[in-house]
C-alpha cells in the first residue's frame, strides 16, 4: 500500500457538507518512470456514506467519486494535474503530488441528504484507476504489483447537527450612496 489517508473530515459548507482529507502518496520508481514517459495516471477518490439498520443490510446513503489525472508534458517540461475541466501545471512531480495529496472542500452531501442527530459511517479512499489507462498498460499493470496503488478505506462516525450556513457566506447589505437632491 503506497497511499494512506489522514485527517478525513466532513464539515458544513454553503450548499451541503464538504469533505477534506490528506493523502500520503508514495509513487514507486516504475510509476515515476511511466509519468516521465508521458503515461497519464488516473487517481480516484471514493467517498461513501452509510447508515446502520438493525433489520437489514446497511443503507448506502451516498457514493461519490472524483478523478484526478496526473501527466507529464515533454514539450513544456511540466507536470499537469487535472480534474474535470480544471488544470494546473507544475515544474516538478513533487509539487503536483503535494496538491494531489490535499483534498479540500469537495461537496459530497447536499443540504437535506442526512438527518440531524443520526449517526452515519463515512469512508474515503484514494486509488490508482487502471481501467482508464491505455490497454497495453492495463495488461502489464494486472501482472505487476507495482501498479496496484490504493489506500485502505478510512472510516469514521459522522453525526450531522442542524445545518447552519457558515458565517462567511452570510449576505451583508452594503451601504448605498443616495444622490443629493439639492
Amino acid at each position: 500500500m503506497d497511499i494512506s489517508v489522514r485527517n478525513p473530515m466532513l464539515s458544513p459548507g454553503d450548499e451541503g457538507y464538504v469533505l477534506s482529507a490528506d493523502f500520503n502518496i508514495n509513487l514507486n520508481p516504475r510509476l515515476d518512470d511511466a509519468i516521465a514517459r508521458g503515461v497519464t495516471l488516473y487517481f480516484v477518490v471514493d467517498f461513501e456514506l452509510t447508515r446502520a439498520r438493525w433489520y437489514w443490510l446497511d443503507e448506502q446513503v451516498i457514493s461519490r467519486s472524483q478523478t484526478f489525472q496526473l501527466s507529464y508534458h515533454a514539450l513544456t517540461r511540466q507536470y499537469r494535474l487535472s480534474s474535470g475541466a480544471l488544470h494546473q501545471s507544475f515544474a516538478s512531480l513533487d509539487d503536483a503530488q503535494r496538491i494531489l495529496s490535499r483534498l479540500r472542500n469537495w461537496l459530497v452531501l447536499e443540504r437535506g441528504a442526512v438527518r440531524p442527530g443520526e449517526s452515519y459511517q463515512a469512508a474515503v479512499r484514494m486509488r490508482l484507476d487502471l481501467s482508464q489507462m491505455p490497454k497495453t498498460f492495463q495488461v502489464n499493470a494486472l501482472a505487476n504489483r507495482d501498479w496496484n496503488l490504493s489506500s485502505d478505506w478510512a472510516r469514521w462516525i459522522f453525526s450531522p447537527a442542524e445545518f447552519v450556513v457558515p458565517a462567511a457566506s452570510a449576505v451583508v447589505p452594503l451601504p448605498v450612496a443616495v444622490p443629493d437632491s439639492r
